[in-house]
């Protein structure tokens, strides 16, 4: 029976977001998503709270490696260079899977309860740096300037990294895309002295 396979979180985060893109996140139900897999629905609620939760279970993980990150980056790091590691690395996850990152964008896009859930998410990223920084003997206003900043260029990478993959152009790695971003945000932060 199907339940008793391995990996069924993996599988039911599979055959979510599946129906999710097929008919909607909203039209989709836990039971229909446990029944694709051949499992009940409590054995989905063991591996997820809620029907959303699918779309955001790996977030506990990726907020670790960025914290982790800045925490473990050179002692001669400038806030920035701590930041700039950590997102890296958030956007080497992304890449492991692209089309994956790219289903899952697509689903939480056209939902307004999703987008607003990401953004929390994205703020908890934010607030994890800055205090990993602060940790670390940074300033608070400038351990919260470098990580907001370090988030505004990864989101914007990501938004352009995932249109890149919706166009067929030729698609770009998400890490370098960041570090191009991060590039033109430290010019455009450079032209202000003038």
């Amino acid at each position: 029976m199907g339940r008793w396979e391995p990996n069924a979180r993996g599988r039911l985060a599979d055959a979510a977001l599946k129906l999710y893109a097929e008919q909607g996140f909203d039209r989709t139900t836990v039971a229909e998503i446990a029944a694709s897999v051949g499992v009940t629905e409590r054995t989905f609620f063991r591996h997820f709270t809620d029907k959303r939760e699918v779309l955001f279970y790996g977030a506990e993980a990726a907020l670790e490696l960025v914290t982790r990150a800045v925490a473990e980056a050179p002692e001669s790091a400038s806030p920035m260079v701590a930041v700039s590691g950590a997102l890296q690395a958030f956007a080497a996850f992304f890449q492991e899977d692209p089309r994956r990152a790219r289903d899952r964008d697509a689903v939480v896009s056209a939902s307004a309860e999703l987008r607003e859930r990401e953004l929390v998410k994205l703020d908890a990223f934010s607030l994890a740096m800055a205090g990993a920084l602060r940790e670390r003997g940074v300033e608070p206003r400038t351990a919260t300037l470098a990580a907001e900043a370090g988030a505004a260029a990864f989101k914007i990478a990501y938004a352009e990294w995932m249109a890149i993959g919706r166009s067929g152009e030729k698609d770009r790695e998400l890490p370098g895309l960041f570090l191009e971003v991060l590039a033109e945000l430290t010019s455009v932060l450079d032209a202000t002295r003038d």
